[in-house]
């Protein structure tokens, strides 16, 4: 039985609970997705009426390919959360290395799959592993690794996991172009609602070789995502301005935040531009004066002094935040 911590942002009944008001009062900001959403197209009645086809399938993965450059497999998912749950059994259980710290859903599943796990400081901690785990860039400190790195890990585990749930704005990252020349043991989880905006929708990809493919696509049943996933979905993909424009507004945000949170003194552990992770005097304390402002943020139980923060949308939210720090 998984007796792991599974603490996760987007908590936000357990804000309410703590502090009072309702959802409407407040400002969330304990998660890393975009707070302005790609806007949403009118959706046919036949998204929601009939169930998706092979042919509406092939047309979200060929969107995915082009939008990740990639020739690997690839197996829509309800999220990336979908492909975490999964991976367990993509191969017997034997003993796993996560890089730590790091989003604790890969370590809980891998544990309440029969796998023993080890954390691991370093990529060269991994070797040997059965099952590594790597999140890049990583969440919540934002630690980039090198590609060329990770391929070479591979040669010396049995199953590489990267998990690049935030590597939108940061193509450079992604493993998803080497996929179809490189080890075979290598999957890549790559999350759709973070970086759109549209967490709710519940869509993320697995990047592969045919055979793990197969085994997802196995677990996953013929109808793993939703109609109007596809269709909003294959648009926004292939909608490469936005993109652009989101990746340099992100970036540009994260900066802002960054600033606002220096003249608070707190200082820059790392994060993504989706984002941002800061050492205070006292996380516990932090949080809890951002909650009287009902601004609530993200703290994490192996460290008293980081406290992560999503970014703002609209120049009233900016407004609130700077008052409150």
């Amino acid at each position: 039985m998984d007796n792991a911590p599974r603490d996760h942002g987007g908590d936000l009944d357990a804000a309410q609970r703590r502090f009072g008001g309702d959802a409407a009062d407040w400002l969330d900001l304990s998660t890393g997705i975009n707070p302005v959403p790609y806007p949403l197209p009118a959706l046919p009645p036949r998204a929601f009426a009939v169930l998706p086809t092979r042919a509406d399938m092939a047309r979200l993965r060929a969107a995915a390919a082009e939008a990740y450059g990639t020739r690997a497999h690839i197996t829509p998912l309800a999220g990336a959360q979908a492909a975490i749950q999964a991976v367990p059994q993509l191969v017997a259980p034997g003993r796993a290395r996560v890089l730590v710290p790091t989003y604790n859903e890969h370590a809980a599943a891998l544990r309440a799959g029969g796998w023993t796990v080890d954390e691991a400081l370093s990529l060269d901690a991994l070797a040997g592993a059965d099952c590594a785990v790597v999140v890049n860039p990583n969440n919540p400190d934002g630690t980039r690794h090198d590609p060329d790195r990770l391929m070479a890990l591979a040669d010396r585990v049995r199953l590489l996991v990267v998990d690049e749930s935030f590597a939108d704005p940061e193509p450079r990252l992604s493993l998803a172009p080497r996929l179809h020349d490189g080890p075979e043991n290598i999957l890549v989880l790559r999350s759709f609602g973070k970086f759109y905006g549209l967490a709710g929708l519940r869509l993320g990809f697995a990047l592969s070789s045919p055979e793990i493919a197969r085994h997802l696509a196995g677990m996953a049943g013929p109808w793993p995502v939703s109609g109007p996933a596809i269709t909003v979905g294959a648009q926004a993909l292939r909608d490469t301005a936005w993109q652009a424009e989101t990746a340099a507004r992100l970036t540009g945000d994260a900066a802002r935040l960054d600033a606002l949170s220096l003249r608070a003194g707190w200082s820059l552990v790392g994060g993504t531009p989706l984002f941002r992770t800061y050492a205070t005097p006292d996380a516990v304390a932090a949080q809890e004066h951002l909650a009287r402002h009902r601004i609530w943020s993200r703290i994490f139980p192996y460290s008293r002094h980081w406290l992560r923060l999503g970014l703002a949308g609209t120049a009233a939210e900016w407004q609130r935040l700077d008052t409150a720090l």
